[in-house]
């Protein structure tokens, strides 16, 4: 009579666990719907690398029959996290971008990784083209200060005119033309009393009628002369001045709208001017802040090639990235079928130089990447954890980031290990007198190793580690005879695949 062995496995602590944690595939229940024979292969391949976890503490007893790892069922924490590889960055980036217009060629740039202080030099552009443009800009520029001077001068000739025809031709015009009248009005005066005087003569008979005649005509030449000139004097004063005014005034306005015009394309050949020889200033970028100097490829947004001596560079285009060493945050990517689980102010932490970094989840992406043979066909969403400041911290850095989902207190706990789903239904197997027992459960959140069992199982009971390879019942009843079609077996890779939740 065979006696059977009984091999019982302590309760780890989440410290002992951590330290006896080996690098095996992650072993979790799935509870969606699949294939049963893949579960079944798979969770049996993985079964067997979990049992030699919580072997390590078993009390093993030989027997000359079957050897069963046996775990005690006990209360305990189960803390449930995610974890991946992430690479550090920095949540503040100054962009060291390229002001020259137009662009230019790169004489000389900073080693990527330097340290640099406000005021140092990080790269050096050619000059030569600005300085040909700068050249031709002052040329242009004391043209438009000499047609401004030349507008200036117009202007103040015009508005002279204006005051000098009012104030001096049109006063001598008018007062020439009022002596021409009062000239004509005396002559007439001179023929009227002539007239008047051969009047007399000839009612004596002492002139003729001839003479008499001329003297009359004399007087209508008279008259019409006073009123040609009165006729030339209003009109002087109506029209004459008016129009002459008018002109002088249009001159002048258009010597104004010159003047405008002239300095108008002054006032913008000088800003051009300025603006070339800023370009000049472009030339010379200078650090702003403290940091540490970084190529664009360094960043893995960051789309700008790498600058270089000789290459050509395009303006607005960002030559290199100052980070915040201050604010630094991790990035990396979490698997689609846990990504629902992570939000925004879970608490996280980062692995890095033996030491742990505290952060927070600050956003996770709603769409993923495209993914391809490069990636492994593997769907993960980008997500962003926000560290505390710590010294010592460099973009590039890579660690393990932990995001901590949920914590349950003294929990009822059982080994993944342990379980075996059978038509969405879970069971273990629990050790009595007469033997292993199929005992369904019903399970709640887990972790890596450890499932929280919500019914079926009690505090002291010893259920059968790995049973589909070390019991007969449960590998029948997982894989009943009628399934004659038997899958090839799978690989570590394929039964991991298969388990993973």
């Amino acid at each position: 009579m065979s006696v059977a062995v009984e091999t019982r496995s302590e309760l780890l602590s989440p410290a002992d666990a951590e330290r006896h944690r080996t690098p095996t595939p992650v072993t979790t229940v799935h509870r969606g719907s699949g294939t049963r024979r893949r579960w079944l292969i798979g969770l049996g391949l993985l079964g067997a690398l979990a049992a030699g976890l919580y072997a390590v503490k078993a009390a093993v007893t030989p027997d000359s029959g079957s050897q069963l790892l046996t775990h005690a069922i006990a209360r305990g924490d189960l803390v449930v996290s995610v974890v991946e590889q992430g690479t550090l960055e920095s949540s503040n980036n100054r962009e060291i971008k390229c002001r020259v217009k137009g662009g230019s060629t790169v004489l000389w740039v900073i080693e990527t990784g330097t340290e640099v202080k406000p005021g140092d030099e990080l790269v050096r552009l050619d000059t030569s083209k600005i300085e040909d443009e700068i050249n031709e800009q002052k040329i242009a520029y004391e043209k438009s200060i000499a047609d401004k001077s030349t507008a200036e001068g117009e202007v103040a000739a015009s508005t002279i005119a204006i005051k000098e025809y009012e104030e001096g031709t049109f006063v001598s015009e008018q007062a020439t033309k009022e002596k021409e009248l009062a000239t004509a009005e005396s002559q007439l005066k001179s023929a009227q009393d002539m007239e008047a005087y051969v009047q007399r003569m000839f009612r004596k008979g002492f002139a003729t009628s001839l003479e008499l005649a001329s003297h009359q005509d004399s007087v209508k030449q008279a008259e019409l002369d006073v009123r040609a000139k009165r006729i030339a004097l209003e009109s002087l004063e109506r029209f004459g001045k008016p129009k002459m005014l008018g002109e002088l005034q249009s001159k002048l306005q258009t010597a104004q709208a010159k003047l405008a015009a002239s300095t108008a394309a002054a006032e913008l050949e000088s800003a051009r001017l300025e603006r070339t020889q800023q370009q000049l200033d472009h030339c010379v970028i200078r650090a702003d802040v403290e940091g540490l100097v970084m190529y664009p490829s360094v960043a893995e947004w960051m789309q700008e090639p790498d600058i270089k001596k000789g290459a050509t560079v395009h303006e607005d285009q960002v030559l290199l990235i100052i980070p915040d060493l201050k604010q630094m945050q991790v990035k990396f990517g979490v698997h689609e079928s846990k990504v629902d689980r992570v939000r925004p102010g879970l608490r996280a932490q980062m692995r890095l130089k033996d030491k742990d970094i505290q952060g927070e989840v600050i956003s996770v992406a709603s769409m993923t990447k495209p993914t391809g043979w490069w990636t492994g066909n593997m769907v993960k969403y980008d997500t962003i954890v926000k560290l505390e400041e710590q010294s010592g911290l460099k973009p590039g850095m890579t660690g393990a980031v932990e995001v901590f989902l949920s914590r349950y207190d003294d929990v009822l706990r059982t080994p993944v290990a342990a379980v075996v789903e059978q038509d969405g239904e879970f069971w273990c197997w629990v050790e009595s007198q007469q033997g292993p027992v199929k005992t369904p459960v019903k399970l709640g959140d887990s972790d890596e190793q450890f499932i929280i069992v919500e019914s079926g199982l009690a505090e002291g009971d010893h259920v059968v580690l790995n049973p589909l390879d070390l019991l007969d019942e449960a590998a029948r009843e997982a894989l009943p005879p009628k399934e004659v079609e038997v899958p090839p077996e799978p690989t570590g890779a394929t039964a991991t695949a298969a388990v993973s939740r």
